[in-house]
């Protein structure tokens, strides 16, 4: 009999063996699932800032409860994975996951204040947290190694399928039922379209549970947590660094939209520069679902690592041309919409690619806990770009807050590059 390669585990070995192809049904059932998930989150989160300020909330509400749920959504994902390894039982959280989505979006529906809407948001995102690394833990399980690019790319195009109907069913449910509902009460359109998002999410719960198997990880009930994080490898260590600095200039689309929303304002309306904005982030959805799939591909092909590398590139170009676009005043839809293109390439690399890097550096008995921790880092520089772009933004000039951007993308994109050669030990 052979013996596992590359610290690849008997289990695994086993687990993997039985698939020929990255298309089967655990894979099918988790694409199905997320985009269901997302279909459910998206669908409210449209209609979200309209119940707040129907129920006469300030805008720094809708931001504070924003920052303290991405948070807690971020180190969720560390105790989410370590919990996957430690115990062995996945699929039973990730379903729990998906049905605090349903859950909190009930809870915002029904809410009558701040501290509602506020518990119901934090509850989605602690099961968003929850559930991310342990499916990617069970996605990876499932699937040949030379494989897991397409296996990801296929999971996150139907992920923002999601959030490409999301918004478009929540904006369509309000302009149908709107006008009557409104007459009940001027809160009754967003609670009718936060109860409808419910359904898909429900219907994600019953997708994984009979659609995705989870051969389970070895249970190892004397991991420690502090002990399997000093045990990462120093290859994963060094690729962490390099998505944490780059993730410190990926700032959120919605600063994206401002941008463009600002650009155009200057030979357009503010109504119709908005609306040309929501047509462009429109656009980067669009093109982050389609490059998902190529990118995992490609990344099988080429090699990930290369492909991330080229993925981080186009984010460091798309902020150096939306600096550029401020600088010489352009208010034009070409490069902007460039940009949007960039950007939705870039995204679909990143979020495609980063997980199958990760599955090839670390072992297989701590792979849910990498995820959480790769997870952890990726929602930290969320938090630190927004923040740094924004102040730079309103203290200086948006230039140069796309500069400053663009510079933590080039350092994490020469990071990566120059630390590629030394990652010898790959994990299958």
């Amino acid at each position: 009999m052979d013996l596992p390669q590359n610290g690849e585990s008997t289990d695994e070995t086993a687990e993997i063996s039985t698939r020929q192809s990255w298309w089967n049904r655990t894979i099918i059932g988790a694409g199905i699932t997320s985009a269901l998930g997302d279909l459910c989150y998206e669908t409210g989160n449209v209609v979200l800032p309209g119940l707040m300020h129907a129920l006469g909330l300030p805008a720094v509400f809708l931001g504070l409860m924003e920052g303290i749920a991405d948070g807690l959504a971020s180190f969720t994902k560390l105790g989410a994975g370590y919990i996957g390894d430690r115990f062995g039982h996945r699929k039973a959280l990730v379903m729990l996951g998906y049905a605090l989505n349903a859950v909190g979006q009930g809870l915002m529906a029904l809410a009558t204040g701040f501290y509602m809407i506020a518990g119901g948001r934090i509850l989605a995102w602690f099961g968003r947290g929850l559930r991310g690394p342990l499916r990617d833990a069970i996605m990876t399980a499932a699937t040949p190694s030379d494989q897991r690019g397409r296996a990801f790319g296929f999971h996150r195009a139907a992920d923002t399928l999601g959030a490409i109907l999301g918004p478009a069913v929540g904006t369509a449910l309000v302009a149908w039922f709107g006008s009557a509902l409104a007459a009940v009460s001027p809160a009754m359109p967003f609670r009718f379209v936060l109860l409808v998002s419910m359904i898909p999410g429900i219907l994600a719960v019953i997708s994984f549970a009979t659609l995705v198997h989870d051969p389970g990880g070895t249970p190892n009930p004397h991991l420690a947590f502090l002990g399997t994080l000093s045990k990462m490898p120093s290859s994963f260590r060094r690729y962490l660094l390099a998505v944490g600095i780059y993730g410190s200039g990926d700032f959120a689309p919605t600063l994206l939209i401002l941008a463009a929303t600002q650009s155009l304002s200057s030979s357009h309306s503010l109504t119709a520069a908005g609306a040309f904005a929501g047509a462009l982030y429109v656009l980067r959805n669009t093109i982050q679902t389609a490059a998902s799939y190529p990118a995992g591909w490609l990344s099988d092909r080429l090699g990930a690592r290369r492909i991330l590398i080229g993925g981080y590139s186009m984010g460091v170009f798309a902020c150096a041309l939306l600096a550029l676009t401020f600088s010489v005043g352009w208010s034009h839809l070409l490069p902007l919409g460039l940009v949007f293109v960039l950007s939705g390439i870039c995204a679909a690399v990143q979020e495609t690619v980063e997980p199958v890097v990760t599955a090839s550096l670390v072992p297989q008995e701590i792979r849910a806990t990498c995820y959480g921790v790769l997870g952890a880092v990726n929602g930290m520089g969320d938090l630190i770009s927004s923040f740094l772009v924004g102040l730079v933004w309103t203290l200086f000039s948006p230039q140069l807050a796309f500069l400053v951007a663009g510079f933590m993308l080039s350092i994490g994109t020469m990071i990566l590059y120059a630390t590629s050669g030394g990652d010898s030990k790959q994990h299958n």
